[in-house]
């Protein structure tokens, strides 16, 4: 069947009536709309995850991931986030070499997999730590080399204070629970992600001592894991929903700390103005004669507190506050 294409005299004519405006053009539908190239394949971390959020999730995880590492390995690292990133799988994974603590994990409910991975040089100070020593760092590793079970042992107990650690600093946000899947050496063999999908990386630089023990833990999320809380993540965090109670009891707690606090208090019986000359010729049993007011005034660390009535109580002398004070109860 043959197809009805134009011929070649129908194309000039046609050609030549836009050229010549006696055909209209731009008569169409849609005739302004500008295309955009999508690719379907493809993530875009233009969709909304607030890496702010997880900047702050990061800053609770370390104060309570040091406090957890001293607890258990007799050491105390300094551990610094560096910024959130979103990038892609492949991007990350090629400035990696093994031998590395590569740890398959989940955390429900979020969906699919995430990745720790711990840099020899923070398992083996830590070793070195937890037996006594320095937290002296290691040397570059040969490719193939596996950890022993001494020091597996050691990366367990570091993820378990890592594992205890991230549940408290997301538990403002949601409960989640962390499981640890597998281990591996190589991070090109945990496939939690397309080599093309995009990730978020949330990377810890851990410094044990001045000697040694230099390297960095790294917290991969697949971003499809934190799409579907995106919106969670950028309202609960910046807006502190949900810690209502806990303002209070902060507000509690502050107002019973203050209420220890010491104050000098002072009782102003009369003011007497003068002049230096007169100040400077003053002898023993000269008079001074002045107005006393109603009350005397009391003040607190040079503040005016209250107007009291002087007196006193058995052997004491005393004040008792006067009804009308000046600027309040304290």
């Amino acid at each position: 069947m043959k197809a009805n294409l134009l011929s070649d005299e129908e194309l000039a004519a046609l050609s030549e009536g836009v050229r010549d405006g006696s055909i209209e053009t731009d008569t169409g539908f849609n005739t302004k709309v500008r295309v955009r190239k999508h690719d379907l394949a493809s993530e875009d971390s233009s969709l909304g995850v607030n890496v702010t959020s997880i900047d702050m999730i990061n800053e609770r995880f370390i104060r309570m991931f040091r406090m957890g590492l001293l607890e258990v390995l007799r050491t105390s690292p300094r551990v610094n986030p560096t910024r959130v990133r979103i990038m892609k799988y492949s991007e990350y994974l090629q400035d990696l070499k093994p031998p590395l603590a590569v740890n398959m994990i989940r955390m429900g409910p979020l969906r699919g997999n995430s990745v720790i991975i711990i840099d020899p040089n923070v398992v083996f100070s830590s070793l070195d730590s937890f037996f006594g020593g320095f937290g002296k760092g290691v040397a570059d590793l040969p490719p193939g080399r596996l950890f022993t079970p001494t020091e597996s042992r050691i990366i367990k107990i570091i993820l378990e204070v890592f594992f205890r650690s991230l549940k408290e600093a997301w538990a403002p946000l949601m409960p989640i629970e962390c499981e640890h899947i597998s281990s591996e050496i190589n991070p090109h063999f945990a496939q939690i992600a397309d080599e093309n999908d995009l990730v978020v990386l949330s990377r810890f630089e851990a410094d044990a001592t001045a000697s040694g023990g230099r390297g960095f833990i790294d917290l991969v999320y697949p971003y499809a894991t934190l799409k579907p809380v995106r919106e969670l993540l950028s309202s609960r965090v910046s807006s502190g929903e949900g810690n209502e109670e806990s303002d209070r009891k902060w507000r509690a707690d502050l107002a019973a700390a203050v209420g220890d606090a010491k104050l000098e208090l002072q009782v102003t019986m009369g003011e007497v103005k003068t002049t230096l000359h007169h100040l400077n010729n003053l002898q023993e049993g000269d008079l001074l004669f002045f107005k006393k007011d109603d009350t005397a005034l009391m003040t607190a660390n040079g503040v005016p507190a209250f107007h009291v009535n002087v007196g006193t109580r058995g052997s004491q002398v005393a004040v008792q506050i006067d009804h009308e004070h000046i600027h309040g109860k304290l």
